[in-house]
């Protein structure tokens, strides 16, 4: 073999292949047993309403958690490879780290000024 990335595609081949077969050979011999319970939509066991009970509208504190696990994941994930390059990057990988970094405060003052650090 010339090329080494043959046998890499070779196995994403297989991987396709047997994960079409699964999908395939699930829908052709599986049961097929509809009922109305089954078709309709899951909601904790609750039946179903058409509306939401209290207006539906959620509480902004649903959205600043939302937006905290957002902020905070996104800023590891880029600030540890930052940190372990930070000498092959110089100045360029400074400059490009506190432009993020500032960029990333906006979000993090506004759910600052909302509220949204306050444990209730």
């Amino acid at each position: 073999m010339k090329d080494p990335y043959v046998p890499i595609l070779i196995m994403m081949a297989v991987a396709g292949v047997m994960a079409l077969g699964g999908v395939v050979a699930s829908t052709l011999i599986g049961p097929k047993r509809y009922n109305r319970a089954k078709l309709d939509a899951y909601e904790c066991g609750i039946e179903p309403t058409p509306h939401a009970v209290g207006g539906g509208r959620f509480p902004i504190k649903y959205y600043l958690v939302a937006m905290t696990f957002i902020i905070f994941d996104i800023e590891v994930v880029f600030l540890y490879p930052w940190a372990v390059a930070f000498h092959e990057l110089a100045m360029f990988g400074l400059i490009a780290m506190l432009t993020f970094l500032a960029l990333i405060t906006v979000p993090f003052v506004y759910e600052w000024r909302r509220g949204g650090f306050e444990w209730d």
